[in-house]
Protein backbone atom coordinates (compact mmCIF):
# COMPACT_ATOMS: atom_id res chain seq x y z
CA UNK A 1 0.00 0.00 0.00
CA UNK A 2 0.84 3.56 -0.59
CA UNK A 3 0.63 5.97 2.10
CA UNK A 4 -1.68 9.16 1.81
CA UNK A 5 0.25 12.26 -0.02
CA UNK A 6 -1.24 15.90 -1.98
CA UNK A 7 2.20 15.73 -3.68
CA UNK A 8 1.38 12.49 -5.17
CA UNK A 9 -2.07 13.05 -5.39
CA UNK A 10 -1.27 15.96 -7.62
CA UNK A 11 1.20 13.73 -9.69
CA UNK A 12 -1.77 11.67 -10.63
CA UNK A 13 -3.73 14.64 -11.94
CA UNK A 14 -2.89 14.44 -15.37
CA UNK A 15 -3.86 11.13 -15.80
CA UNK A 16 -7.11 11.14 -13.38
CA UNK A 17 -8.21 14.79 -15.24
CA UNK A 18 -8.48 12.39 -19.00
CA UNK A 19 -10.75 10.37 -17.90
CA UNK A 20 -13.70 10.52 -19.78
CA UNK A 21 -16.63 11.50 -16.50
CA UNK A 22 -19.06 8.91 -16.18
CA UNK A 23 -22.73 10.42 -15.35
CA UNK A 24 -23.27 10.13 -11.80
CA UNK A 25 -26.74 9.40 -9.50
CA UNK A 26 -28.08 12.05 -7.38
CA UNK A 27 -26.34 13.17 -4.25
CA UNK A 28 -26.67 15.17 -1.65
CA UNK A 29 -24.14 17.69 -0.94
CA UNK A 30 -22.72 17.77 2.63
CA UNK A 31 -24.08 20.31 4.83
CA UNK A 32 -20.43 21.93 5.11
CA UNK A 33 -19.61 22.27 1.27
CA UNK A 34 -20.62 25.56 0.67
CA UNK A 35 -18.29 26.48 3.65
CA UNK A 36 -16.00 24.40 2.48
CA UNK A 37 -15.76 26.23 -0.99
CA UNK A 38 -15.75 29.78 0.46
CA UNK A 39 -12.71 28.81 3.05
CA UNK A 40 -10.91 27.51 -0.13
CA UNK A 41 -11.71 31.50 -1.67
CA UNK A 42 -10.60 33.44 1.46
CA UNK A 43 -7.44 31.09 1.68
CA UNK A 44 -5.83 31.05 -1.20
CA UNK A 45 -6.92 34.84 -1.95
CA UNK A 46 -4.58 35.98 1.51
CA UNK A 47 -1.95 33.34 0.73
CA UNK A 48 0.24 35.95 -1.97
CA UNK A 49 -1.78 39.18 -2.16
CA UNK A 50 0.42 42.09 -3.45
CA UNK A 51 2.73 43.57 -1.53
CA UNK A 52 2.68 41.24 1.63
CA UNK A 53 4.70 38.24 2.55
CA UNK A 54 3.69 34.94 0.86
CA UNK A 55 1.67 33.07 3.47
CA UNK A 56 3.94 30.19 3.21
CA UNK A 57 7.12 31.94 4.00
CA UNK A 58 5.14 33.49 6.89
CA UNK A 59 2.39 31.41 8.21
CA UNK A 60 2.46 34.24 11.18
CA UNK A 61 1.62 36.99 8.89
CA UNK A 62 -1.26 34.86 7.03
CA UNK A 63 -2.90 34.09 10.04
CA UNK A 64 -3.12 37.58 10.89
CA UNK A 65 -5.14 38.23 7.41
CA UNK A 66 -7.26 35.38 8.11
CA UNK A 67 -9.92 36.81 9.88
CA UNK A 68 -11.44 33.81 12.24
CA UNK A 69 -8.35 31.00 11.44
CA UNK A 70 -5.72 29.63 13.59
CA UNK A 71 -2.37 28.35 13.06
CA UNK A 72 -2.53 24.71 14.47
CA UNK A 73 1.11 23.81 12.52
CA UNK A 74 3.65 24.21 9.91
CA UNK A 75 5.42 21.00 8.48
CA UNK A 76 8.67 20.81 6.32
CA UNK A 77 10.51 18.82 4.30
CA UNK A 78 13.69 19.00 2.53
CA UNK A 79 16.92 19.79 2.99
CA UNK A 80 18.01 22.43 6.00
CA UNK A 81 19.25 24.64 3.89
CA UNK A 82 15.79 24.98 3.23
CA UNK A 83 12.18 23.29 2.69
CA UNK A 84 11.34 21.75 -0.57
CA UNK A 85 7.74 20.71 0.52
CA UNK A 86 5.85 22.72 3.08
CA UNK A 87 2.44 22.34 4.73
CA UNK A 88 0.67 25.10 6.54
CA UNK A 89 -2.85 23.97 8.61
CA UNK A 90 -4.95 26.33 9.47
CA UNK A 91 -8.43 25.99 11.48
CA UNK A 92 -11.69 28.05 10.80
CA UNK A 93 -13.42 26.93 14.41
CA UNK A 94 -16.51 28.85 13.24
CA UNK A 95 -17.13 26.87 10.20
CA UNK A 96 -15.93 23.57 11.94
CA UNK A 97 -13.48 23.05 9.27
CA UNK A 98 -9.95 22.58 8.65
CA UNK A 99 -7.59 23.85 5.80
CA UNK A 100 -4.54 22.27 4.41
CA UNK A 101 -2.28 24.65 2.21
CA UNK A 102 0.59 22.56 0.36
CA UNK A 103 3.84 24.15 -1.59
CA UNK A 104 6.10 22.77 -3.74
CA UNK A 105 9.45 24.28 -3.85
CA UNK A 106 12.15 23.95 -6.70
CA UNK A 107 15.21 26.18 -7.36
CA UNK A 108 14.25 28.52 -4.50
CA UNK A 109 10.81 29.20 -6.35
CA UNK A 110 7.00 28.07 -5.81
CA UNK A 111 6.20 25.75 -8.03
CA UNK A 112 2.55 25.23 -6.96
CA UNK A 113 -0.22 25.14 -4.48
CA UNK A 114 -2.59 22.61 -3.09
CA UNK A 115 -5.44 23.68 -0.24
CA UNK A 116 -7.36 20.88 1.18
CA UNK A 117 -10.46 21.93 2.95
CA UNK A 118 -11.81 19.21 5.57
CA UNK A 119 -14.21 18.81 8.44
CA UNK A 120 -13.33 18.96 11.98
CA UNK A 121 -14.51 16.05 13.82
CA UNK A 122 -14.48 13.06 11.39
CA UNK A 123 -12.07 14.49 9.03
CA UNK A 124 -13.98 14.19 5.71
CA UNK A 125 -12.47 15.61 2.98
CA UNK A 126 -14.72 17.95 1.32
CA UNK A 127 -12.89 20.99 -1.54
CA UNK A 128 -9.31 20.44 -2.98
CA UNK A 129 -7.98 23.70 -4.95
CA UNK A 130 -4.94 23.21 -7.31
CA UNK A 131 -3.62 26.71 -7.85
CA UNK A 132 -0.28 28.23 -9.64
CA UNK A 133 2.74 29.47 -7.89
CA UNK A 134 0.80 33.04 -7.82
CA UNK A 135 -1.84 31.45 -5.71
CA UNK A 136 -4.26 31.17 -8.72
CA UNK A 137 -6.55 28.64 -8.49
CA UNK A 138 -6.28 25.93 -11.71
CA UNK A 139 -9.23 23.83 -11.00
CA UNK A 140 -10.66 22.18 -8.07
CA UNK A 141 -12.30 19.03 -6.74
CA UNK A 142 -15.29 18.45 -4.42
CA UNK A 143 -16.54 15.51 -2.84
CA UNK A 144 -19.93 14.99 -1.95
CA UNK A 145 -21.92 12.43 0.45
CA UNK A 146 -25.05 10.80 0.70
CA UNK A 147 -27.87 10.93 2.96
CA UNK A 148 -26.65 9.10 6.16
CA UNK A 149 -23.16 8.03 4.35
CA UNK A 150 -19.63 8.32 5.72
CA UNK A 151 -18.44 7.57 2.03
CA UNK A 152 -18.38 9.79 -1.03
CA UNK A 153 -20.71 9.15 -3.85
CA UNK A 154 -19.59 11.72 -6.46
CA UNK A 155 -16.28 13.28 -7.39
CA UNK A 156 -17.04 17.20 -9.09
CA UNK A 157 -14.79 18.83 -11.55
CA UNK A 158 -15.01 22.54 -10.66
CA UNK A 159 -13.74 25.61 -12.77
CA UNK A 160 -11.29 27.86 -11.01
CA UNK A 161 -14.76 30.15 -10.32
CA UNK A 162 -15.02 27.08 -7.25
CA UNK A 163 -18.70 27.06 -8.45
CA UNK A 164 -19.29 25.98 -12.21
CA UNK A 165 -19.04 21.90 -12.64
CA UNK A 166 -17.28 20.65 -15.43
CA UNK A 167 -16.92 16.85 -15.06
CA UNK A 168 -18.17 14.66 -12.71
CA UNK A 169 -17.59 10.97 -11.52
CA UNK A 170 -19.66 8.24 -9.96
CA UNK A 171 -18.20 7.28 -6.53
CA UNK A 172 -20.88 4.39 -4.99
CA UNK A 173 -23.21 3.89 -7.75
CA UNK A 174 -26.21 1.38 -7.43
CA UNK A 175 -24.85 -2.11 -9.40
CA UNK A 176 -27.11 -2.18 -12.50
CA UNK A 177 -29.75 -5.18 -12.61
CA UNK A 178 -28.51 -8.88 -14.35
CA UNK A 179 -28.62 -12.04 -14.18
CA UNK A 180 -25.91 -14.32 -13.05
CA UNK A 181 -23.36 -15.39 -15.98
CA UNK A 182 -22.43 -18.55 -16.55
CA UNK A 183 -18.77 -20.16 -17.01
CA UNK A 184 -15.74 -20.64 -14.41
CA UNK A 185 -16.40 -18.36 -11.76
CA UNK A 186 -12.56 -15.88 -11.31
CA UNK A 187 -12.50 -13.87 -8.13
CA UNK A 188 -10.62 -10.86 -8.58
CA UNK A 189 -9.20 -8.50 -5.56
CA UNK A 190 -8.29 -5.35 -6.50
CA UNK A 191 -9.69 -1.61 -6.18
CA UNK A 192 -12.93 -2.42 -7.16
CA UNK A 193 -14.31 -2.36 -10.90
CA UNK A 194 -16.50 -0.41 -12.73
CA UNK A 195 -19.42 -2.15 -13.02
CA UNK A 196 -21.42 0.39 -14.87
CA UNK A 197 -19.18 -1.01 -18.41
CA UNK A 198 -21.88 -3.31 -19.66
CA UNK A 199 -18.98 -5.43 -20.71
CA UNK A 200 -18.11 -5.98 -17.19
CA UNK A 201 -21.87 -6.13 -15.73
CA UNK A 202 -22.46 -8.65 -18.09
CA UNK A 203 -20.54 -11.00 -16.54
CA UNK A 204 -20.96 -10.77 -12.61
CA UNK A 205 -22.13 -13.05 -10.07
CA UNK A 206 -25.37 -12.66 -9.11
CA UNK A 207 -27.43 -14.67 -6.58
CA UNK A 208 -31.10 -15.68 -7.63
CA UNK A 209 -32.47 -12.36 -6.65
CA UNK A 210 -29.28 -10.81 -9.02
CA UNK A 211 -27.21 -9.29 -6.55
CA UNK A 212 -23.84 -9.59 -7.16
CA UNK A 213 -21.87 -11.81 -4.98
CA UNK A 214 -18.55 -9.66 -5.45
CA UNK A 215 -18.48 -6.91 -2.30
CA UNK A 216 -16.45 -4.14 -1.05
CA UNK A 217 -14.60 -4.73 1.43
CA UNK A 218 -13.13 -1.07 2.41
CA UNK A 219 -16.20 0.91 2.82
CA UNK A 220 -18.14 -2.66 3.73
CA UNK A 221 -21.03 -2.72 1.68
CA UNK A 222 -22.26 -4.48 -1.49
CA UNK A 223 -20.94 -2.19 -4.25
CA UNK A 224 -17.13 -2.66 -4.74
CA UNK A 225 -17.09 0.30 -7.35
CA UNK A 226 -13.15 0.86 -8.90
CA UNK A 227 -11.39 3.69 -6.60
CA UNK A 228 -8.19 3.27 -4.98
CA UNK A 229 -8.19 6.60 -2.49
CA UNK A 230 -5.84 5.34 -0.06
CA UNK A 231 -3.43 8.31 -1.81
CA UNK A 232 -6.06 10.82 -2.32
CA UNK A 233 -9.70 10.93 -2.02
CA UNK A 234 -10.05 13.97 -5.06
CA UNK A 235 -7.81 11.63 -7.05
CA UNK A 236 -8.43 7.89 -7.08
CA UNK A 237 -6.79 5.46 -8.57
CA UNK A 238 -8.40 3.28 -11.11
CA UNK A 239 -6.79 0.01 -11.37
CA UNK A 240 -9.07 -3.01 -10.80
CA UNK A 241 -11.28 -1.90 -13.83
CA UNK A 242 -8.41 -2.49 -16.59
CA UNK A 243 -7.57 -5.22 -14.76
CA UNK A 244 -10.49 -7.00 -15.26
CA UNK A 245 -10.85 -5.96 -19.03
CA UNK A 246 -7.87 -8.22 -19.98
CA UNK A 247 -8.94 -10.94 -17.73
CA UNK A 248 -12.35 -10.76 -19.53
CA UNK A 249 -10.52 -9.92 -22.96
CA UNK A 250 -8.97 -13.12 -23.16
CA UNK A 251 -11.81 -15.28 -20.69
CA UNK A 252 -14.54 -13.60 -21.73
CA UNK A 253 -16.90 -16.52 -20.77
CA UNK A 254 -15.89 -16.19 -16.86
CA UNK A 255 -18.42 -15.68 -13.71
CA UNK A 256 -16.53 -12.47 -12.30
CA UNK A 257 -16.53 -11.94 -8.55
CA UNK A 258 -15.15 -8.87 -7.94
CA UNK A 259 -13.49 -7.53 -4.43
CA UNK A 260 -12.78 -4.29 -3.47
CA UNK A 261 -9.51 -4.97 -1.02
CA UNK A 262 -9.92 -4.01 2.54
CA UNK A 263 -7.22 -1.05 2.51
CA UNK A 264 -8.68 0.46 5.92
CA UNK A 265 -8.17 -2.91 7.70
CA UNK A 266 -6.05 -5.58 5.90
CA UNK A 267 -7.18 -8.38 8.63
CA UNK A 268 -10.40 -8.71 6.69
CA UNK A 269 -8.60 -10.33 3.69
CA UNK A 270 -9.29 -13.75 5.33
CA UNK A 271 -12.97 -13.15 4.71
CA UNK A 272 -12.42 -11.53 1.63
CA UNK A 273 -11.04 -15.42 0.90
CA UNK A 274 -13.84 -16.78 2.29
CA UNK A 275 -16.41 -15.20 0.05
CA UNK A 276 -14.63 -15.98 -2.69
CA UNK A 277 -14.33 -19.28 -2.02
CA UNK A 278 -18.63 -19.71 -0.97
CA UNK A 279 -18.81 -17.74 -4.65
CA UNK A 280 -17.61 -20.77 -5.80
CA UNK A 281 -14.35 -19.24 -7.07
CA UNK A 282 -11.77 -21.52 -8.34
CA UNK A 283 -9.09 -19.06 -9.25
CA UNK A 284 -8.16 -15.54 -7.76
CA UNK A 285 -6.73 -12.83 -9.51
CA UNK A 286 -4.40 -10.52 -6.69
CA UNK A 287 -2.85 -7.90 -8.86
CA UNK A 288 -1.37 -5.83 -6.27
CA UNK A 289 0.56 -6.37 -2.82
CA UNK A 290 2.93 -4.24 -0.31
CA UNK A 291 6.12 -4.97 1.78
CA UNK A 292 4.58 -5.09 4.76
CA UNK A 293 3.85 -8.48 6.20
CA UNK A 294 1.15 -7.94 8.74
CA UNK A 295 -1.05 -6.80 5.71
CA UNK A 296 -1.06 -10.23 4.62
CA UNK A 297 -1.36 -12.52 7.59
CA UNK A 298 -5.04 -13.48 7.59
CA UNK A 299 -4.15 -13.59 3.98
CA UNK A 300 -1.74 -16.76 4.26
CA UNK A 301 -3.78 -18.45 6.84
CA UNK A 302 -7.16 -18.09 4.80
CA UNK A 303 -5.55 -19.20 1.12
CA UNK A 304 -3.78 -22.08 3.06
CA UNK A 305 -6.59 -23.38 4.46
CA UNK A 306 -8.10 -23.67 0.96
CA UNK A 307 -5.77 -25.66 -1.41
CA UNK A 308 -8.19 -26.60 -3.81
CA UNK A 309 -8.19 -22.55 -4.99
CA UNK A 310 -5.22 -21.37 -6.98
CA UNK A 311 -4.05 -17.68 -6.09
CA UNK A 312 -2.28 -15.56 -9.04
CA UNK A 313 -0.34 -12.91 -7.80
CA UNK A 314 1.99 -9.79 -8.62
CA UNK A 315 5.76 -9.24 -8.32
CA UNK A 316 5.27 -6.08 -8.42
CA UNK A 317 6.65 -3.15 -10.15
CA UNK A 318 9.46 -2.14 -7.75
CA UNK A 319 12.67 -2.90 -9.92
CA UNK A 320 14.19 -5.44 -7.18
CA UNK A 321 14.73 -8.81 -5.86
CA UNK A 322 11.60 -10.28 -3.97
CA UNK A 323 14.28 -13.06 -2.78
CA UNK A 324 15.92 -10.27 -0.99
CA UNK A 325 13.56 -7.75 -0.40
CA UNK A 326 10.49 -9.30 0.07
CA UNK A 327 7.06 -8.36 -1.44
CA UNK A 328 3.68 -9.70 -0.41
CA UNK A 329 1.82 -11.85 -0.86
CA UNK A 330 4.42 -12.89 -3.86
CA UNK A 331 6.74 -13.51 -0.70
CA UNK A 332 4.37 -16.35 1.53
CA UNK A 333 5.06 -19.72 0.88
CA UNK A 334 1.89 -21.02 -0.45
CA UNK A 335 1.69 -23.90 -2.63
CA UNK A 336 -1.45 -23.15 -4.55
CA UNK A 337 0.00 -19.60 -5.61
CA UNK A 338 1.25 -18.71 -8.97
CA UNK A 339 3.59 -15.20 -8.54
CA UNK A 340 4.29 -13.42 -11.92
CA UNK A 341 6.67 -10.96 -13.26
CA UNK A 342 6.16 -8.89 -16.51
CA UNK A 343 8.65 -9.66 -19.60
CA UNK A 344 9.35 -8.17 -22.71
CA UNK A 345 7.62 -10.10 -25.76
CA UNK A 346 11.40 -12.10 -26.35
CA UNK A 347 11.18 -13.10 -22.32
CA UNK A 348 13.18 -10.78 -21.21
CA UNK A 349 12.56 -9.19 -17.77
CA UNK A 350 10.82 -5.88 -18.67
CA UNK A 351 12.23 -2.61 -16.87
CA UNK A 352 11.07 -2.01 -12.97
CA UNK A 353 9.55 -5.46 -12.79
CA UNK A 354 10.23 -7.09 -9.45
CA UNK A 355 11.96 -10.68 -9.73
CA UNK A 356 13.41 -14.03 -7.91
CA UNK A 357 14.87 -16.63 -8.29
CA UNK A 358 12.98 -18.44 -5.81
CA UNK A 359 9.85 -16.46 -5.33
CA UNK A 360 8.83 -15.73 -8.93
CA UNK A 361 7.57 -17.99 -10.59
CA UNK A 362 6.96 -16.96 -14.32
CA UNK A 363 7.61 -14.25 -17.17
CA UNK A 364 4.89 -13.27 -18.37
CA UNK A 365 4.56 -10.74 -21.39
CA UNK A 366 3.09 -7.77 -19.71
CA UNK A 367 3.68 -4.76 -21.64
CA UNK A 368 2.29 -2.50 -23.82
CA UNK A 369 -0.73 -4.23 -23.62
CA UNK A 370 -4.82 -3.17 -24.72
CA UNK A 371 -7.11 -2.97 -22.42
CA UNK A 372 -10.08 -0.91 -21.29
CA UNK A 373 -9.88 1.82 -19.35
CA UNK A 374 -11.91 3.11 -16.23
CA UNK A 375 -14.39 5.14 -18.43
CA UNK A 376 -14.97 2.73 -21.30
CA UNK A 377 -11.90 4.54 -23.10
CA UNK A 378 -9.33 1.90 -24.76
CA UNK A 379 -5.42 2.26 -23.21
CA UNK A 380 -2.25 0.44 -22.98
CA UNK A 381 -1.01 -0.88 -19.79
CA UNK A 382 2.51 -2.50 -18.50
CA UNK A 383 3.59 -4.12 -15.55
CA UNK A 384 3.20 -7.24 -13.17
CA UNK A 385 -0.35 -6.14 -12.24
CA UNK A 386 -1.42 -7.34 -15.72
CA UNK A 387 0.80 -10.35 -15.80
CA UNK A 388 -2.17 -11.30 -13.34
CA UNK A 389 -5.03 -11.54 -15.72
CA UNK A 390 -3.33 -13.21 -18.61
CA UNK A 391 -1.94 -16.00 -16.36
CA UNK A 392 -5.75 -16.22 -14.58
CA UNK A 393 -7.44 -16.36 -18.34
CA UNK A 394 -4.89 -19.15 -19.04
CA UNK A 395 -6.17 -21.09 -15.70
CA UNK A 396 -10.03 -20.28 -16.42
CA UNK A 397 -9.65 -21.44 -19.93
CA UNK A 398 -8.03 -24.93 -18.29
CA UNK A 399 -10.15 -25.29 -15.56
CA UNK A 400 -13.43 -24.74 -18.30
CA UNK A 401 -11.97 -27.62 -20.52
CA UNK A 402 -11.23 -30.08 -17.32
CA UNK A 403 -13.69 -28.98 -14.21
CA UNK A 404 -12.26 -31.40 -12.23
CA UNK A 405 -8.73 -30.01 -11.67
CA UNK A 406 -7.79 -27.95 -8.59
CA UNK A 407 -5.12 -25.72 -7.60
CA UNK A 408 -2.40 -28.52 -7.99
CA UNK A 409 -3.21 -29.52 -11.47
CA UNK A 410 -4.23 -25.81 -12.87
CA UNK A 411 -0.42 -24.99 -11.67
CA UNK A 412 1.41 -27.74 -13.17
CA UNK A 413 -0.66 -27.36 -16.40
CA UNK A 414 0.44 -23.46 -16.07
CA UNK A 415 3.97 -24.60 -15.26
CA UNK A 416 4.25 -27.04 -18.13
CA UNK A 417 3.97 -24.58 -20.64
CA UNK A 418 7.03 -22.45 -19.69
CA UNK A 419 9.89 -22.28 -21.63
CA UNK A 420 13.58 -21.41 -20.55
CA UNK A 421 14.00 -17.46 -20.05
CA UNK A 422 16.57 -16.21 -22.65
CA UNK A 423 19.94 -15.75 -21.50
CA UNK A 424 19.41 -12.15 -20.34
CA UNK A 425 16.44 -13.36 -17.89
CA UNK A 426 18.26 -15.92 -16.46
CA UNK A 427 17.83 -16.47 -12.63
CA UNK A 428 14.97 -13.64 -12.82
CA UNK A 429 12.19 -16.58 -12.17
CA UNK A 430 12.22 -20.08 -10.53
CA UNK A 431 9.66 -21.73 -13.53
CA UNK A 432 10.47 -19.89 -16.55
CA UNK A 433 9.06 -17.99 -19.15
CA UNK A 434 5.52 -18.13 -20.76
CA UNK A 435 5.27 -17.53 -24.51
CA UNK A 436 2.77 -15.68 -25.95
CA UNK A 437 1.52 -18.94 -28.10
CA UNK A 438 1.18 -20.82 -25.07
CA UNK A 439 -0.05 -18.50 -22.74
CA UNK A 440 -3.20 -18.03 -25.26
CA UNK A 441 -3.40 -21.86 -26.76
CA UNK A 442 -6.03 -23.62 -25.24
Amino acid sequence: MIEASSIRAWRQALVAASLLMLAALPAVASPSQEAARGALATVAGQFCPDGLPHGLEDPEALERRLSGYVLTGVEDAGPPEGWLRREVRLVASTSGLAVAATGLRRGGQLRRLDIEVRTLGDDRALVLGLADAGCRILQARALLYGNGSGSAVELLLLAPDLESVVGREPLDPAVPPGEDATGVTVAHIDSGVNYLLPQIAARLARDPEGRILGYDFWDLDPRPFDGDTGRSAFFPLRHGSEVASLLLAEAPDIRLVPFRYPRPDMTRMGEVVARARDAGAAIVALPMGSRHLDDWATFAAAAQAHPEMLFIVSAGNDGRDIDAQPVYPAALPLDNMVVVTSAEDDGSLAHGSNWGAVGVDLLVPAENLAVTGFAGSPARRSGSSFAVPRVAALAARLKAAHPDWRAVELKAAIFARAKAPPPRSAGAVAVGWLPEAMLRAD
